[in-house]
């Protein structure tokens, strides 16, 4: 549909065209196992390492510390799963927020399972934690903090960074889940500071089945995918050359973007939109924190209304949003992190969550807008009374 309004990015991002045109070749001539000797193999593997000094510059580590896998969720676990698996006995604690993507919740659920005891944080009505709250919860016994960057559901922003600088003065070990915020905000896992960050190509305009996990040199990781000894004996299978070379030029795109007004133009874009769903008559309540939040995400409730319901109005006009995370966007329930957030289920159940992108004008804004005020008003009064 040549005039739809695609606002759900923060679930994927189209492959950007320069991506695709780099990851032709390996798709085609270039089909060689990059773990062969042979010549044409061998450019194979000189692309597998160029690729991870453009991730690693991304992130201002070094190559060493990059893991590549298939998106952020395998990124998560091999983190969470690989600590805790490489932990002694006695360090068999890991702290993480009711917020979290369930890549990480419910990994951690599994961890309980196996022994590990998990605390999770309660967020503020902005969807937020603190340092003061990760510090009272730390024991003897804590091997892993694990706190996301920007939400997925609500974009609030997380204080990574002093968490990270409370972490490192405990000498326990801190993960950040960045699926969200790569290519959004600039990260340098040294300046947060972390020893381990997840990140998933298809977010930033790169290819679907693509991540990296940000592992510091060093740090004792169990293995989660037993064969081969790719990726540093962590990440066993033959190399998605073709994916890798694709999640690189995705990288590259997204750090030259981050130096150009394209950020600042997605947040005046994201302003709009917030400041015109407010201004209407729709009883509609933004939900995050109102600055601490991802520049593209705009996420609201509107009480005595279906989620559900205003996304297939919205699909009607030819705009497309979300509910809440994508990956749940098949579900009844309400957003566990709108219910963690102190909203009641009813309310959650009118979550709406718009999120902006490249290809976004503000014309396709206004029209949203405009179509909001028609359709709240509408399926409100269709809504059956409580």
């Amino acid at each position: 549909m040549s005039d739809m309004i695609y606002l759900d990015h923060a679930a994927t991002t189209p492959l950007d065209a320069r991506v695709l045109e780099a990851m032709l070749p390996y798709l085609t001539e270039r089909h060689w196992n990059a773990s062969s000797l042979y010549g044409p193999a061998r450019g194979c593997r000189r692309a597998v390492e160029e690729s991870r000094e453009v991730a690693a510059a991304f992130l201002g580590a070094r190559p060493s510390d990059i893991i590549f896998t298939s998106g952020g969720t395998e990124s998560d676990n091999l983190a969470l799963r690989g600590v805790l698996s490489a932990a002694p006995p006695e360090k068999r604690h890991l702290i993480t927020t009711r917020i979290e993507h369930h890549a990480v919740l419910h990994t951690a659920q599994a961890l309980e399972l196996m022994g590990v005891r998990v605390t999770y944080l309660d967020p503020d009505r902005f969807g937020r934690v603190t340092a003061e709250q990760v510090e009272s919860e730390i024991g003897h016994d804590t091997a892993l903090i694990s706190v996301m960057h920007g939400n997925n559901e609500v974009g609030s922003l997380q204080p990574i960074g002093v968490i990270g600088s409370l972490a490192r003065s405990r000498r326990i070990l801190f993960h950040v889940d960045a699926v969200q915020t790569a290519g959004q905000v600039p990260i340098r896992v040294r300046e947060i500071p972390c020893d381990l960050l997840s990140l998933s190509g298809h977010k930033m305009y790169g290819p679907k089945g693509t991540g990296v996990l940000y592992r510091r040199t060093g740090l004792p990781v169990a293995e989660q995918m037993t064969g081969g000894d790719q990726e540093f004996g962590l990440r066993a299978g033959t190399e998605n050359v073709a994916g890798i070379v694709g999640l690189a030029a995705a990288m590259e795109l997204a750090h030259a973007e981050l130096a150009t007004t394209a950020a600042s133009e997605t947040r005046r874009l994201r302003d709009i939109l917030i400041a015109g769903v407010l201004g209407q008559a729709l009883d509609a309540r933004l939900t995050g924190h109102p600055e601490l939040r991802l520049p593209n995400h705009a996420s609201f409730l509107f009480p005595g209304v279906e989620g559900e319901s205003l996304l297939l109005n919205l699909d009607l006009r030819g705009i497309c949003g979300s509910s809440g995370a994508a990956c749940a966007s098949g579900e009844i329930e309400p957003s566990h992190v709108l219910l963690a957030m102190g909203f009641s289920p009813a309310d959650a159940r009118g979550a709406l969550r718009l999120t902006l992108g490249r290809g976004t004008t503000e014309s396709q804004i206004r029209r949203t807008v405009a179509a909001l005020g028609q359709i709240v008003p509408e399926v409100r009064g269709l809504a059956t009374p409580a």
